[in-house]
């Protein structure tokens, strides 16, 4: 299975990092370590995460407050957005309607 970052996932990756490196030099380095390591582990738990708004599943991020919504078709997976849980939820709902 492959793995594809769509453009509003990649926007929200490198604001991820942007405010996790304001906060400590490096930590955006690690954040997105992490976050890449997350995605990686979707080649093989695809599919068994909640589906939540508009039929997107969800997986949470290990270490950071940060859901990944995805995809899956064609044998692959499609990250549409990586989104700050500590979000207001109709901020999370209103982004989620660009995925």
């Amino acid at each position: 299975m492959r793995i594809e970052l769509l453009d509003l996932a990649k926007e929200d990756l490198l604001e991820g990092f942007h405010f996790y490196e304001t906060k400590e030099a490096g930590l955006g380095d690690y954040y997105l370590t992490n976050l890449f390591s997350d995605i990686e582990r979707l080649k093989i738990s695809a599919g068994i995460h909640r589906q939540s708004h508009r039929g997107l599943y969800r997986a949470l991020s290990k270490r950071f407050p940060v859901a990944i919504y995805y995809t899956t078709a064609d044998n692959a997976v499609w990250i549409r957005s990586i989104v700050d849980c500590r979000r207001r939820p109709s901020w999370i709902r209103a982004h989620l309607k660009m995925a």
